[in-house]
């Protein structure tokens, strides 16, 4: 898309506004990723400079987001290149983080108070995810409550506060398209987390089942553990590096009670409602970006 280049401009005169050698070297290090809040905000509010200037702030919070998460993470990689925290190191990667998340603000500052209000929210409900998906990797979390709300926070409220912003500035209904980027965010959210178990860690970029390593308890672990009747037999596994006999037992069972089609169903589900809140807005791009989302192989 031409237009995503565009935004890629807006966001490197934003950062050379900075007027700060060490942020631009910084920045030639992000790894590029899918743009997905910018692809979603110029189908909904078309291509103008208020879009793309919106697009950039939110391209710019959600990479300092990732500064942040490969440090809390102990990521050394970031979609099959090296991190900053990496090259550089934790301090480095932290202050750019907020460095970019300042920038962001500031130009935010500048734009519609109700869009400014929108996404300066979910920067404070994405931050809280944050800290709810450390508090969760503590112990065993067996709350499917619990890891809907974070990745809610942590994934789709960005997303969501992207599609009824890009609906504000082109008069549409906020509403419908809140709902549409809130579904978005969290069947993103969700797939990724069923591609960590079913794809390769070639495809990946990162070692296969890599999250439950790490202590996160995705929805088709969930759904395992709810469902198999020796519950510690998974349990132990956690926050373990996993044998490759280890990792096998984990997907025949979850193939056997069924946990990774129904956790591929849920995603798919939420799909689908999104798909029908914006029926009747004569949008089909937007049904063409979640169906390309959920109709996938897995």
């Amino acid at each position: 898309m031409k237009e995503l280049l565009e935004v890629k401009e807006q966001v490197l005169e934003f950062v050379k506004e900075i007027g700060d050698e060490k942020s631009c070297e910084l920045f030639g290090h992000l790894a590029q990723g899918k743009m997905l809040r910018s692809k979603l905000i110029l189908k909904i509010a078309g291509v103008n400079e208020k879009s793309i200037k919106l697009c950039a702030v939110v391209e710019m919070i959600h990479a300092a987001s990732l500064l942040h998460d490969d440090v809390i993470d102990d990521a050394y990689t970031r979609r099959g290149q090296p991190s900053v925290n990496a090259i550089y190191d934790n301090k480095t990667s932290i202050m750019f983080g907020d460095i970019l998340y300042s920038k962001a603000f500031t130009e935010l500052s500048q734009m519609d108070r109700k869009v400014a209000y929108n996404i300066a929210n979910a920067v404070t409900l994405l931050s809280v995810g944050e800290l709810l998906d450390v508090e969760l990797s503590k112990s065993f979390n067996n709350s499917y409550d619990k890891y809907l709300d974070m990745i809610y926070k942590k994934t789709a409220s960005l997303i969501e506060a992207s599609a009824a912003s890009a609906a504000i500035l082109a008069g549409l209904d906020e509403t419908k398209y809140a709902l549409y980027g809130k579904n978005l965010g969290l069947a993103f959210q969700m797939i990724d987390d069923i591609l960590d178990i079913t794809q390769d860690s070639d495809t990946l970029g990162k070692p296969a089942m890599l999250d439950f390593v790490e202590g996160k308890v995705t929805i088709p672990y969930l759904l395992l553990h709810e469902r198999i009747e020796n519950k510690e037999e998974l349990e132990v596994l956690y926050q373990k590096e996993l044998s490759s006999d280890e990792s096998s037992w984990i997907k025949n069972k979850m193939l056997e009670t069924k946990a990774l089609e129904d956790s591929i169903n849920q995603a798919k589900h939420l799909g689908l409602e999104a798909i029908t809140s914006v029926k009747d807005e004569n949008n089909e791009s937007l049904v063409q970006i979640m169906q390309a989302m959920i109709e996938r192989e897995f």
